[in-house]
């Protein structure tokens, strides 16, 4: 793998995700920020957060399968939220852990999540881009 993850003495162990990730890998693939359509450019999940952060994650593994990849790879996640508060955080667990369950991994790279006001769409709740290093 071209990703190590880590989760240094002196900071924080989060849980959710891992502060650090090590690239030694060849390829950089950029995943553009993911929002909860299907195939067919149809939001799923309207109004459901868990349903919309799940597809947005099985969108990502998608587009990172057509680049060779996987979520092992990604160095680096970052998560926009429609009208963030602290108490929807196990909502968006879930929706990540319910699409971890499917692709078979551990979707745990550093990120930053950011609380913004809208996204492209009203009923886009989230939006996840991935950075990722291949071998």
């Amino acid at each position: 793998m071209a990703i190590t993850l880590l989760d240094p003495e002196g900071l924080a162990k989060i849980g959710a995700y891992r502060q650090v990730s090590v690239a030694t890998g060849t390829r950089l693939v950029f995943v553009a920020g993911q929002v909860a359509w299907d195939a067919d450019g149809t939001t799923v999940g309207a109004g459901d957060l868990v349903a919309q952060v799940e597809q947005c994650y099985l969108n990502i593994g998608t587009a990172l399968a057509a680049a060779g990849g996987s979520f092992d790879d990604v160095a680096k996640l970052t998560v926009y939220v429609v009208d963030w508060t602290p108490d929807k955080l196990p909502l968006f667990l879930e929706g990540a852990g319910r699409a971890a369950a499917k692709l078979g991994v551990t979707p745990v790279p550093p990120g930053t999540l950011v609380g913004v006001a809208a996204l492209d769409v009203p009923e886009h709740l989230v939006e996840i881009e991935a950075t990722a290093v291949l071998a």
